[in-house]
């Protein structure tokens, strides 16, 4: 889970939605915790009517027990004396207003964390791909493009369901069942301790299996980026494979990586299936201890627990069933974005090799060119390009480098743009010691052409 406080400076920059959204999620929840208190006073005011009880429209002793907004809903009713089916009335247009103003506040939660998250997303591959285009010549070639392309695609995409769906149903469930658990302890404490008990077993259930699916999640995701980069590799190198007649070969080669995909995401599957099933059977059992506990108390014990009393807690029951059945869902997205950040995390804390040096000022490349005594081995292959090579080109002189396929033109090139470093020796321009130039000067001073044909998904005219 550290490694998605890394993601605490977008929640800071985009603190005014966040702040927002939380406030919609609490309103709504609270909204939505009034209702079962107004049915479970219908339900009493309608026991008293039938008990011929006139006195009053509610349990003198459950006043305590609901929100100031319900007992003065309660208190007016008395006040104005309202007949038994003006008060249903009345009561059922407050739980139509409640669920109209609930959605409301969830429609501005979603308008609210949601786009935050998008924006947060935005931000993360903007930080990516201006990382990628920092990194030198050496980290492309010893990484695989498919790997990299999933950094920027399913990685953050993942970790766009933390800051987006998972921190909000995070907060959502937070607030859902502590408001409820609170309403329902003023209610009955005792009642609620029997009803809430099957719920430590249900977070036993969640740290063992959270557990599991971290583990498979970090797991899946490099397969994932495998499975990307061979596929890379297989539409660029098409024509290779048709002319040798590898297909078969090709196809074989991809389905075992596709295969141990399928094997690991399935094993996934199987693991997060066991959320739902647990969850459907804990509240099944605690709606069972409600209707049977709260009947037992109406029955034999004292007239603290009434029939708007069942009614209230089989409501908070149901609604506490969707923010516990996605503790699951939630802490699954959470375990997959910090398997993904940490990807991330790794990805942007690499150093470029190849970086402007503490005392490179210069920017304007002017004068002789100078190559003293140079030596180059590319570091993934173990070539060497160039020994004890030595070369001075005049200012103003035109000079054409001859030599057979791997002599060290191009890497002659490439160490003159300062995209590798050379073993040994010393490149001067002007007199000056390359490294004393900005790479950004140098680079803009010096046209190059490469032996890579490649064409950007654009006009012509822009691609020159």
């Amino acid at each position: 889970m550290k490694h998605l406080s890394t993601l605490n400076k977008y929640f800071w920059k985009y603190k005014k939605l966040f702040i927002a959204g939380v406030f919609c999620i609490i309103i709504s929840n609270y909204f939505r915790v009034l209702s079962p208190q107004i049915a479970g006073f219908v339900i009493d005011a309608v026991e008293h009517k039938m008990s011929d009880v006139q006195n009053t429209v509610i349990h003198p002793t459950k006043k305590s027990s609901y929100n100031i907004l319900v007992v003065q809903l309660i208190q007016w009713f008395e006040l104005k004396k309202f007949s038994l089916s003006k008060i249903v009335l009345i009561c059922s247009l407050t739980l139509f207003l409640l669920a109209l103003l609930g959605g409301l506040f969830m429609f501005l939660m979603r308008q609210t964390i949601i786009v935050m998250s998008r924006h947060i997303e935005y931000a993360q591959k903007n930080e990516v791909f201006k990382k990628y285009l920092q990194l030198d010549m050496s980290f492309f070639k010893s990484n695989t493009t498919g790997d990299l392309m999933n950094r920027i695609s399913e990685d953050i995409s993942r970790v766009r369901q933390y800051t987006g769906p998972a921190v909000m149903y995070i907060i959502n469930l937070t607030t859902t069942i502590g408001l409820s658990v609170y309403f329902m302890l003023r209610e009955n404490v005792e009642l609620t301790l029997y009803v809430l008990s099957p719920l430590p077993l249900l977070a036993i259930i969640i740290y063992f299996v959270n557990t599991i699916i971290n583990k498979k999640s970090e797991k899946i995701q490099a397969l994932l980026s495998d499975l990307t980069t061979s596929a890379q590799e297989s539409y660029s190198g098409i024509k290779v494979i048709k002319s040798f007649v590898q297909e078969k070969v090709s196809t074989a080669f991809f389905s075992k990586k596709s295969e141990d995909y399928k094997k690991s995401a399935i094993s996934l599957a199987k693991v997060e299936a066991i959320y739902f099933p647990a969850m459907s059977l804990l509240i099944g059992i605690s709606t069972l201890l409600t209707i049977g506990i709260g009947s037992w108390y109406v029955i034999f014990k004292d007239n603290s627990v009434t029939a708007g009393t069942i009614t209230e807690f089989v409501i908070y029951i149901n609604m506490l069933t969707f923010p516990v059945s996605a503790i699951g869902w939630t802490a699954s997205m959470v375990q997959r974005a910090a398997a993904s950040q940490k990807r991330l995390n790794e990805f942007l804390q690499i150093s470029p090799s190849i970086k402007d040096s503490t005392n490179a000022t210069l920017t304007k490349v002017s004068g002789n060119i100078e190559f003293k005594n140079i030596s180059f081995t590319y570091k993934n292959t173990g070539i060497k390009a160039l020994h004890n090579f030595t070369l001075k080109i005049n200012k103003g002189e035109k000079v054409l480098v001859l030599g057979k396929t791997g002599s060290g033109k191009t890497t002659l090139a490439q160490l003159l743009l300062h995209f590798y470093k050379p073993d040994n020796g010393t490149i001067t321009i002007g007199n000056n010691d390359i490294n004393l130039y900005t790479i950004q000067g140098l680079r803009e001073h010096i046209s190059y052409v490469p032996q890579d044909v490649f064409l950007f998904s654009d006009t012509v005219q822009n691609n020159i």
